[in-house]
């Protein structure tokens, strides 16, 4: 090395150390250290703007990846030239918007280099660093001058930059090209470098939108503008008509509508909710696994991302923003109820991406209106949403029955303009131990449910000293909604919906199919967890109490049979063995032990045995196929495969539409012979050429099968006691609602005398969803009244649960009618 270019070496690293001094990375995007880098193969990296601060940065992150330095290469000499390019050319003017594209000469010459040897290949690898996430667009102009990634147009505005965002920068990563497939037959080497800065200028664009979103309207804008959108004009007109006095009410109270909804998103606040953040999740979490966000990544790119998470906590928003945050993705608009509008909390929510909305507006067209048009906004202007489709929390664990009100929105904008794609991204949050737990609890045995306010969030601080375990955060397989509505209705794209208001008379069902493949969907990417598995295990006991050898066995093979016949292709397992989840059980006080010289006994108090019922519905719909196999067969000890099968299919469709199972007609069968061929490996059935036998009681398996069988048992007996009650009243004597209020108070009353402690046993929902699914699947009908009927097509469900449920209890509920 000449003294000329060593000398360089060490102004350049000096350089390096001084920005440091000044600057906090952060790398996102793809994870390049999964292509490890060829060591005869030359890589170029491409940014979008020369700038030394920039491949300072570069260069440093590089080395920490486990890649070759730009400044490593140039020693090598593997190719001529320099290792950076760049896709924009600096523009003379600072405030000049739009970026000039250029083509690098030196890229010419590499790819003419390359195309000399057939053999040889350049990675290009694509890199972006911003000077902070997005600019403070409400307050200062410095910020919005500085930040938007890319239009840094000379060295002063890149000073400046470093100086006011350089503690939060960002480093993106996208993954490795080959400029030799890329290049394909082509032989002109200028060729070649101008389709590789072209693709690399759309990719740049993808990046920006990903990562920052669409550049945000000034709020108070976007507020005076809903007033004058189509849809709230057309209100104003029909309810004021020609009055001028009327009229201009109307907009003033549809403007105070829109402050009153209308986000402020500030990344100051989001940058003090980081810190903040940060440092609640080390207090309460013993750490936060993230699966499958790699999909959403690319799918980001091109899509508006609308994310419809599982409701189990208030932490669920906080904890996806921080994680898209980290994750280099664009902050989520965030629908939050009103009640969440509180002194300080809801300024501090408001500024962190929420938007607020009434629990309802049917009765008022004016906001119903001005919050279609705010949605519409956001959709169309690729803004990331995020909205609960359940309403509520789950106090329960179970996966709630989505509401269709802001689904119906999205489609209803969606029909409107669907030139930006819409893709739901559904999310699965697993808790080990839910942060509202001991409230969930009081209101499960009655109490009535605390209004929020400031002094329960500080009461809430409390909670800060305990130790919430892990949380698995799963993001699930996208849905397309442009293919979901082909699928459902072919040629909507032909028809015109303006004369409806958007409101096609096929709108309803297909929201509603939406809402339940929304819900498969979340729960198709549930992770099972340690807790999870403590509950499904300890609640099926006597007592709720084990033998710990015997817990730990069950519990292992729980695990073992769900990883031969995996509930879908991202659902998580945890770790270690029987043994170290009960240690680690004990550890969160969800268990107890009882000491004892022949084997420690693990119980649950009351208390522990509710709250257990919550993480046992948590992943209750992973076990609901083979749990129903086994209750089947562990009652009728042997059948031909066949007859399984058709049993399974009576009862399959009452326990889809309650735990939102992701198999249908097409592939329910193949699901049951993959069980049962499951089920025999393990021991618990043998197979002859006619029929299916299961295990008998003295083996040693047999608490295994019979504790698997126990979670569908409890619902079959939900669907006993409300059609026979429906029986003994008689055909064309209960409505629909009468059924659900008296079979919730049966319900309750066999959990008394036998003992079930899970508030859902009685849950009125359940009963609802079960009646509904009767008349849907014509096994029973209801006129313009209300009043249910029914006759013989019953008979074949009931002679089902007959044979399946135990004598004993079946007799308990006719007693009780």
């Amino acid at each position: 090395m000449s003294v000329l270019r060593k000398f360089r070496q060490i102004i350049f690293r000096l350089q390096q150390k001084l920005l440091y001094s000044i600057v906090k990375t952060k790398i996102i995007g793809a994870d390049i250290r999964r292509h490890p880098e060829e060591s005869c193969q030359p890589t170029l990296y491409a940014m979008n703007y020369p700038s030394l601060a920039e491949r300072l940065v570069i260069d440093r992150e590089l080395k920490g990846q486990g890649w070759h330095t730009p400044s490593e290469q140039l020693q090598n000499k593997l190719m001529p030239g320099k290792s950076f390019f760049n896709i924009y050319k600096r523009s003379a003017n600072p405030f000049r918007s739009r970026a000039i594209p250029v083509v690098d000469k030196y890229l010419i010459k590499q790819a003419a280099w390359m195309m000399e040897d057939p053999n040889r290949d350049i990675t290009v690898l694509p890199v972006k660093v911003m000077w902070g996430r997005a600019p403070e667009k409400e307050q200062s102009f410095v910020r919005i001058w500085l930040q938007r990634g890319g239009t840094i147009g000379n060295r002063l505005k890149t000073i400046f930059a470093v100086i006011f965002n350089g503690r939060n920068t960002f480093v993106h990563f996208s993954e490795p090209l080959s400029l030799r497939e890329l290049a394909g037959n082509s032989e002109s080497a200028e060729m070649v470098a101008r389709k590789l800065a072209r693709v690399l200028r759309v990719h740049n664009r993808q990046v920006t939108n990903s990562v920052l979103g669409p550049d945000l309207s000034h709020r108070r804008t976007l507020v005076h503008q809903l007033p004058n959108k189509p849809l709230v004009r057309k209100v104003i007109e029909a309810e004021a008509g020609d009055d001028a006095v009327a009229r201009q009410k109307l907009k003033d109270k549809a403007r105070k509508y829109a402050d009153e909804m209308a986000s402020n998103i500030s990344y100051t606040n989001i940058r003090f909710l980081d810190v903040l953040l940060t440092w609640v999740w080390n207090k309460i979490y013993d750490g936060i696994s993230l699966h499958n966000v790699d999909p959403l990544k690319e799918v980001s790119k091109n899509n508006t991302i609308i994310y419809v998470p599982c409701h189990r906590s208030h932490i669920d928003y906080l904890l996806l923003s921080y994680i898209l945050y980290h994750q280099g993705l664009q902050m989520p608009q965030i629908a939050a109820g009103i009640n969440l509008n509180m002194p300080i909390v809801g300024s501090i929510l408001r500024r962190g991406g929420a938007f607020f909305m009434r629990r309802t507006f049917r009765d008022n067209p004016l906001y119903a209106a001005v919050f279609d048009e705010y949605l519409h906004s956001m959709f169309t202007h690729g803004y990331s949403t995020e909205y609960f489709v359940e309403g509520g929390r789950s106090r329960t664990g179970r996966t709630l029955t989505p509401k269709a009100g802001m689904l119906a929105m999205t489609v209803r904008s969606y029909l409107r303009d669907s030139r930006k794609p819409i893709i739901f991204m559904p999310v699965y949050t697993g808790y080990e131990k839910v942060f509202e737990e001991s409230s969930y609890l009081g209101e499960l045995r009655g109490q009535s449910k605390k209004k929020e306010s400031i002094f329960g969030v500080l009461g809430s601080l409390k909670a800060f000293k305990k130790s919430f375990g892990k949380v698995n955060v799963t993001f699930g397989d996208p849905i397309y909604l442009s293919e979901f509505l082909e699928g459902v209705k072919p040629g909507w794209r032909d028809e015109s919906y303006e004369a409806s208001g958007y409101r096609p008379d096929w709108a309803p069902t297909v929201v509603n199919q939406l809402a339940v493949r929304i819900g498969i969907e979340i729960n198709r990417a549930a992770s099972v967890n340690p807790v999870n598995l403590i509950a499904l295990t300890i609640l099926t006991a006597p007592r709720h109490s084990m033998d710990e050898q015997q817990l730990s066995q069950q519990m292992e093979a729980y695990r073992d049979l769900l990883g031969m016949a995996p509930y879908s292709h991202i659902t998580q397992l945890p770790e270690g063995n029987g043994e170290t989840w009960i240690e680690y059980a004990e550890r969160l006080k969800i268990v107890s032990r009882s000491p004892h010289t022949m084997g420690d006994i693990i119980q649950t108090d009351e208390r522990q045995a509710v709250t257990l019922t919550y993480y046992r519905n948590n992943v209750l719909h992973i076990l609901a196929l083979p749990s129903l196999i086994a209750c089947l067969m562990m009652n009728n000890r042997r059948c031909t495969a066949e007859d399984l099968f058709n049993n399974v299919k009576i009862l399959y469709p009452f326990m889809q539409s309650e735990l939102f199972l992701h198999w249908d007609d097409s592939d329910l069968q193949e699901a049951i012979t993959h069980w049962i061929d499951v089920f025999c490996q393990r021991g618990y059935f043998e197979k002859n050429e006619e029929f299916l036998h299961c295990l008998s009681s003295d083996n040693d398996l047999y608490p295994h099968l019979h504790g698997l069988s126990d979670h569908a048992m409890q619902t079959l007996q939900r669907y006993y006691l409300t059609i026979a009650r429906m029986q003994q009243q008689g055909s064309g004597q209960l409505t629909a609602q009468q059924l659900e209020e008296q079979s919730t108070q049966l319900a309750q009353r066999i959990s008394l005398l036998y003992g079930i402690n899970s508030p859902e046993f009685f849950d009125k929902n359940l009963f609802k969803t079960l009646i509904q699914k009767m008349i849907k699947e014509d096994l029973i009908s209801n006129n313009e009244e209300g009043v249910l009927s029914f006759d013989a097509r019953l008979k074949p469900l009931v002679d089902l649960l007959e044979q399946t449920l135990d004598a004993s209890l079946r007799q308990t509920i006719i007693h009780s009618l």
